[in-house]
C-alpha cells in the first residue's frame, strides 16, 4: 500500500478517489522538496593554531564576561551598559524586526481565512414603452468564507521562510556582537581610567617633589651658594611635570566623557584599588583553538547565518521556474434582506484550483536564479574573510600580549636602574661632584620609566580585553543575551 493511500485511510477514511486525490495534494504540500544547495561550511581557510602557542582548555568566550572581569565597579558599569547602551537597542529592535519578518514569511506557508460580508443597493431605471420609465430597486447582502493556499511543491516558500529563519538568527548573533563589543569597550575605557589615576597621581608626586628641589635651588642661589643656571634648570623640570598633568587630566576628561557615551549614563567611578603597576602577571584564561571561532564569536556566526539565508534564497529562486499550484474556494449565503441572509439565504460557494507555468518573462526569473547564486558566492567569501579577520585579531592579541610580557620585564629593571641612579646623582651634587643637569636628567628619565611601566600593564591588561573581543566573549553568567532559543534553532515559526 502507498504512503499516499495510508495516509488517506488514517486522515480520511476509505481512500475513494476524491479522497485520494486531496491526501495527494496534502502530502505533497506538507513534504515539499528543496532546491537549495545543501549547505555545508566550507572548508576553515586559516591554520591549523595560532602563531604563538596559547594554553591548553576551553576557550575564554566559553567563561563568561564577569569571569574575566572581576572588578565590582567594572562589573557595575558593564551591566549599566548593557542595559542603557542605544547601540543594544537599536541591534535588539533589529532582532525584533527580522523576527516579524520570519513570521511572515513562514505564514505563507498556511490555507488563509478570510471572512467577508458585503452589502450593495442600487436603482435601475427602464424605459419601458408604453409604461415610461419604471424604477427597479436591487438590494443584496453576501457573507461567506473564501480560503487561499498555495500548495509548495518546490519548496520556494518554505525556502523564503528559512532565508528569513537565518536572517532572524544572523540579527541575534549580530545583537550578541555588539554586546561584546560594549563590553570591551567598557573595560578598556575603565582601564584607561586606572591608568590615568595612577599616573596623575606619579604626575602629582613628581610635581611636589620637584617644588621642593626649586625652592632649595632658588635660596641657595639667593644666598650665593647655588647658581642661577640650576635654579632654571628645577623650574624647567617642573613645568614639564606639570605640563604631563594637564595633559593626563585632558585625556582622563575625555576618557569619561566617551564611557559615559558607551554607558548611557553619567559616569562617576570612585578611587580603585587596582594598581597598574603591581597587578598580577597572568590574568588570562586560555585562548582556545581556531575551530573555536566558528561555534563562540559572533560575527562569525552571523555570516554563516547569511551563508544559510543565501542558498535558501538560491532555492526560492530555482523554484520560481516550476509550475505554481494554488487552491481557492468561498462559501456562504447571499439573499436580498439582512434578515434572511442567515435564514433563508442563497448558499453560494465556489472552488478554483489553479496551476500557472512561467512560459515567457524577458529573463526576469534567470536574472533572479543568477542574482541568488551571486550573492550566495558573495556570502561565501564574507563567510572566510571574516574567519579570516577574526583569526587575526585572536593571533595579534597573543603576540601583544606576550611581547608586552617581555617589555613590562625590561621596563622594571630600567625602573629600578633609573631610581638607583636619581639616588646617586642626587648624591653626587649635594657632596659638589656633579653639577645639576645631571640631577636633571636622571629625574626626568625616572618620570618617563614610571609613567611608561603603567602604561604599558594597562596596554598588557587591555590585551585580555582585546582577547576576550577576539573570541566572540562570553555570556556564560549574564542570561540576557544568551544564543537564540531552542525554538529558532529548529526551524519553527515564533
Amino acid at each position: 500500500m502507498s504512503s499516499i493511500d495510508e495516509c488517506a485511510r488514517r486522515w480520511l477514511g476509505y481512500p475513494g478517489p476524491w479522497k485520494r486525490a486531496l491526501a495527494s495534494v496534502l502530502m505533497a504540500g506538507m513534504s515539499a522538496c528543496s532546491l537549495a544547495p545543501d549547505g555545508h561550511r566550507p572548508p576553515l581557510p586559516t591554520p591549523a593554531s595560532y602563531s604563538v602557542a596559547s594554553a591548553e582548555g576551553g576557550s575564554i568566550a566559553r567563561i563568561g564576561w564577569r569571569d574575566v572581569f572581576r572588578e565590582p565597579e567594572l562589573q557595575h558599569l558593564i551591566d549599566t551598559a548593557l542595559a542603557n547602551n542605544r547601540d543594544v537597542r537599536i541591534a535588539a529592535a533589529r532582532v525584533a524586526e527580522a523576527r516579524a519578518a520570519w513570521r511572515i514569511d513562514g505564514a505563507s506557508l498556511y490555507p488563509q481565512l478570510d471572512a467577508v460580508a458585503t452589502g450593495a443597493r442600487g436603482r435601475t431605471l427602464y424605459n419601458l414603452p408604453q409604461v415610461g420609465v419604471l424604477p427597479v430597486d436591487v438590494r443584496q447582502v453576501s457573507a461567506q468564507l473564501s480560503a487561499s493556499w498555495e500548495i509548495d511543491f518546490w519548496g520556494r516558500l518554505g525556502n523564503l521562510r528559512d532565508a528569513a529563519r537565518w536572517r532572524y538568527l544572523a540579527t541575534e548573533e549580530a545583537r550578541r556582537g555588539v554586546a561584546s563589543q560594549l563590553i570591551a569597550q567598557v573595560a578598556n575605557g575603565y582601564l584607561l581610567e586606572r591608568g590615568y589615576e595612577e599616573r596623575v597621581a606619579l604626575a602629582r608626586h613628581s610635581i611636589a617633589t620637584r617644588e621642593d628641589a626649586l625652592r632649595i635651588m632658588r635660596r641657595r642661589y639667593e644666598i650665593g651658594s647655588g647658581s642661577k643656571l640650576d635654579m632654571t634648570q628645577a623650574q624647567a623640570l617642573l613645568g614639564q611635570a606639570r605640563t604631563t598633568l594637564q595633559g593626563l587630566e585632558r585625556d582622563r576628561a575625555v576618557n569619561r566623557n566617551a564611557l559615559a557615551l558607551l554607558v548611557g549614563a553619567p559616569v562617576e567611578i570612585a578611587p580603585g584599588s587596582l594598581s597598574l603597576t603591581e597587578a598580577p602577571e597572568n590574568l588570562s584564561p586560555p585562548a582556545g583553538l581556531p575551530s573555536d571561532l566558528l561555534v563562540n564569536r559572533p560575527d562569525i556566526i552571523a555570516a554563516e547565518h547569511q551563508l544559510r539565508a543565501a542558498e535558501a534564497d538560491v532555492g526560492a529562486a530555482r523554484a520560481a521556474f516550476l509550475p505554481n499550484i494554488s487552491l481557492t474556494g468561498a462559501y456562504g449565503a447571499m439573499s436580498d434582506d439582512l434578515d434572511s441572509l442567515l435564514s433563508g439565504g442563497t448558499e453560494v460557494w465556489n472552488f478554483a484550483p489553479t496551476i500557472a507555468v512561467p512560459l515567457f518573462n524577458a529573463g526576469r526569473l534567470k536574472g533572479n536564479r543568477d542574482v541568488a547564486l551571486a550573492r550566495r558566492e558573495q556570502a561565501v567569501a564574507e563567510y572566510e574573510q571574516t574567519i579570516q579577520s577574526a583569526f587575526r585579531d585572536v593571533s595579534d592579541a597573543l603576540v601583544r600580549r606576550q611581547l608586552l610580557q617581555q617589555q613590562i620585564t625590561t621596563t622594571r629593571e630600567i625602573l629600578e636602574a633609573q631610581r638607583e641612579r636619581a639616588r646617586l646623582a642626587q648624591l653626587r651634587f649635594d657632596n659638589g661632584r656633579s653639577a645639576y643637569l645631571e640631577v636633571l636628567d636622571a629625574q626626568r628619565d625616572l618620570f618617563d620609566a614610571e609613567q611608561g611601566l603603567v602604561e604599558l600593564r594597562r596596554a598588557e591588561l587591555a590585551s585580555i580585553v582585546s582577547l576576550y573581543a577576539a573570541l566572540g566573549g562570553g555570556f556564560a553568567s549574564n542570561p540576557t543575551f544568551d544564543t537564540p532559543s531552542s525554538d529558532a534553532n529548529k526551524g519553527q515559526n515564533p
